[in-house]
């Protein structure tokens, strides 16, 4: 699951729970998603790379470009 990207589809920044599309067996899977960055704001549709993983359904991201 670490070094997989995904695209955001509900924003992930200071106080917000965000979510994060993975492709995932096949198939595609929503995920849980916070700001690896402390204050970093990711708006939809953002590609990211997943930093950390906590099963079951909650990643750590960062923007995969820039």
């Amino acid at each position: 699951m670490v070094g997989e990207q995904g695209r955001v589809t509900g924003t992930v920044g200071p106080g917000l729970v965000g979510e994060v599309i993975v492709r995932v067996r096949g198939g595609a899977e929503a995920f849980l998603a916070y700001a690896m960055e402390e204050g970093e704001r990711l708006e939809r549709g953002t590609v990211v790379v997943i930093v950390e993983y906590q099963p079951p359904r909650t990643v750590y991201v960062a923007a995969a470009y820039g």
